[in-house]
């Protein structure tokens, strides 16, 4: 049976075999956390869902997990400006002359904005036509956290990427998925401040741009549903979400 956007639910459902159900957990709260914590979770999911879309992509079709921890921090040494020998001799002397640049006009001191990606792109030879989003609560926290995201989300939708947000974090209430309509001008449409899971593509049909949209709230104790993943105009894999977790959870023994 498919949805009307030629999205077959049934075929997509079975089209892998899987395990016995494991129902989402909530991985903020006891009795999971904070002994299991959340990234547990997050840090092997996306390795999971591009194994499983790897077996299903054609040939030329490549996923691979992306995982960038905002906080993490780069040791930068400081380069002595007596100490010339890391740049070259001074003009003169057969090396690079050293740059004296002006003082600045304004100095800012700034609380950098660190959050999270736990994602997996896919890719057709070169070009990216894919990306599944786990949100974390890095994205959740603050307004312009929020921001940030729906303004990612809406210029992937804009070059032709299919987009899948999964939100399973049950610390912050904020939902993301509505940012993203109200981004992409459709701030009358709402949504619950629940978890929940969607995939949005753009289609340029005429001189419309169309985004389609598959949403689906979810319960923890209850299974995650399969999504579709286009990956070109007519051509969609399953996202199989509920096999992925289960391999994500017993990978690292949640239990």
């Amino acid at each position: 049976m498919t949805d009307g956007h030629g999205f077959d639910k049934d075929n997509f459902a079975n089209a892998q075999p899987r395990g016995s159900p494991m129902p989402l957990r909530d991985h903020f709260r006891a009795p999971l956390a904070p002994r299991y914590r959340w990234d547990m979770l997050h840090g092997g999911w996306p390795m999971k869902l591009a194994e499983r879309l790897n077996l299903l992509l054609p040939p030329e079709y490549q996923a691979g997990p992306n995982i960038h921890l905002g906080r993490f921090e780069v040791d930068v040494a400081v380069l002595d400006e007596r100490d010339q020998s890391a740049w070259g001799e001074t003009s003169g002397g057969g090396g690079t002359a050293l740059y004296t640049s002006a003082e600045p006009t304004l100095t800012l001191d700034v609380d950098p904005l660190d959050w999270d990606e736990y994602e997996v792109k896919v890719y057709r030879n070169y070009d990216l036509v894919a990306v599944v989003e786990l949100i974390g609560p890095s994205n959740k926290d603050r307004p312009e956290s929020r921001d940030l995201f729906a303004t990612k989300c809406a210029a992937f939708l804009k070059d032709g990427v299919c987009v899948t947000i999964v939100d399973v974090v049950t610390s912050y209430r904020a939902n993301l998925f509505a940012g993203l309509l109200e981004e992409l001008g459709w701030p009358e449409q709402t949504a619950d401040d629940g978890i929940y899971v969607a995939t949005l593509r753009g289609r340029r049909i005429g001189n419309i741009r169309r985004v389609n949209t598959w949403y689906y709230p979810l319960v923890v104790g209850a299974e995650l549903p399969t999504l579709p993943l286009w990956i070109g105009d007519a051509v969609a894999v399953p996202l199989e979400l509920e096999a992925s977790y289960e391999d994500a959870c017993r990978g690292v023994r949640i239990p």
